[in-house]
């Protein structure tokens, strides 16, 4: 696989009552040194932030960033994650989309998003 990079990401919705979270697509294939760009379907806008994570086979998720729309940029990232590869953006009030710069072999993973439904106190996660 060297060169290549298949980066996966589930294909269910998680729905709670008011809020449901799609991403798309369901499978990423990039070249090494290329973009991947992940987006995030949120059906309720809240003004509020998303979270993404990454998960490797057989290993818990890590926390890569938070991201609010109204910041324009990535507010906090996890340990071992930065701005110079990880960011995230909004392209209207319920599409946010995670993009990974300079993908290497070591990001193949499930990405997930999450936020929260204020309507219900819940976490919502795909």
């Amino acid at each position: 696989m060297l060169g290549t990079l298949c980066t996966l990401i589930t294909a269910l919705t998680y729905v709670s009552c008011q809020k449901a979270v799609t991403q798309t697509p369901s499978v990423l294939t990039v070249s090494t040194k290329g973009t991947a760009t992940f987006h995030c379907d949120i059906t309720k806008y809240e003004s509020q932030y998303v979270l993404w994570y990454k998960q490797v086979p057989g290993g818990a998720p890590q926390y890569v960033l938070r991201f609010y729309r109204t910041h324009g940029s990535p507010d906090e990232y996890g340990s071992g994650f930065s701005s110079d590869r990880f960011t995230s953006k909004a392209t209207s009030d319920k599409d946010y989309q995670f993009i990974i710069s300079n993908v290497e072999e070591t990001d193949s993973a499930v990405y997930y998003c999450h936020t929260w439904d204020k309507s219900v106190k819940v976490h919502v996660s795909q």
